[in-house]
């Protein structure tokens, strides 16, 4: 007995189906047929990868271009305008003084904890006339300017990148250009200039409290161990020791001040969120910190 055609449906298919193509059932039914890569398809796949590295190319040329033009404008003493001076006093306050306190007594408590270890354990190890030298390396050369200049992009300048990007976006740039203000020059590079200042200031002061904390643990409430504290830190801060580490302090701030404003005008696309612009100039930041960091290592100890 022969099977019901109508029952057992024959499956025709094209012999080079591709996307979008339908298999015919001979029951007069159909159903989407499954897509096969194609020349075309793997044609497209190759050429986005190869676009890619195009892309992240012109990305870091526009950040670079935009940071210059913002440096070029912060050394210009025709720069600083009326609209200019009140924006950027309005945030050399606002971003420094906020943060100034918690920062300073952050950076205390850190000196004290870290301090009263290492004393400790150089004492079990025999090792104490190496331990005030180590404290000085590692908190106030490394661990305070990093520590300074990422608590300023937190809290200060990849918010106002982000808000730079907002304003943008909502067309506030074209107004101040109508009004026939510059806003690179007039909200761009105050806010800028604003978080370098309050980076040294937080890097400058914290230094301080950590030096004169670490001589009290150490020494405590005298003065008999200032000579030999100064001797430790003259050793410490040698001249080329002292240059890398002013060097190190103003470039972190630069890094951590500019890229984020250079990166929400280069990258503020329609649609693009607040937090994404955000996120990528964090990214950028932190590529660069590492970059001055490994930099700041290799001229310290090599």
């Amino acid at each position: 007995m022969q099977p019901d055609d109508a029952k057992s449906p024959v499956v025709v298919r094209e012999p080079y189906a591709s996307k979008g193509a339908s298999t015919v059932l001979r029951g007069g039914r159909s159903r989407e047929a499954s897509p096969l890569p194609s020349s075309s398809l793997w044609h497209a796949r190759l050429v986005g990868a190869g676009v890619l590295p195009l892309r992240w190319i012109a990305g870091w040329g526009r950040l670079l271009f935009t940071v210059a033009s913002l440096l070029v404008l912060a050394l210009s003493p025709s720069s600083y305008g009326r609209e200019c001076r009140t924006v950027l006093l309005r945030h050399l306050v606002a971003d420094t003084a906020p943060i100034l306190a918690g920062f300073t007594a952050l950076c205390a408590l850190l000196t004290l904890v870290i301090t009263r270890i290492v004393i400790v354990t150089a004492l079990s190890y025999g090792l104490t006339r190496y331990a005030l030298e180590m404290v000085i390396r590692v908190l106030v050369l490394e661990l305070i300017p990093l520590t300074a200049a990422l608590f300023v992009a937190l809290r200060c300048t990849i918010p106002n990148g982000a808000a730079l990007a907002t304003l943008r976006l909502q067309g506030r740039f074209r107004e101040w250009q109508a009004r026939g203000l510059d806003p690179l020059a007039a909200q761009v590079m105050p806010r800028a200039v604003a978080g370098v200042y309050a980076t040294l200031t937080l890097a400058a002061l914290s230094c301080v409290v950590a030096l004169v904390i670490a001589y009290f643990a150490v020494y405590g409430a005298s003065t008999a161990g200032l000579a030999a504290y100064t001797r430790v830190f003259g050793r410490v801060f040698n001249p080329s020791v002292s240059l890398i580490f002013v060097l190190k302090t103003l470039f972190f701030s630069v890094a951590v001040s500019f890229i984020p404003m250079a990166s929400a005008l280069a990258d503020a696309q329609p649609g693009h969120s607040r937090e994404g612009a955000a996120l990528q100039a964090l990214v950028r930041m932190f590529a660069v910190l590492l970059l001055l960091e490994a930099a700041s290592l290799a001229g310290n100890y090599y």
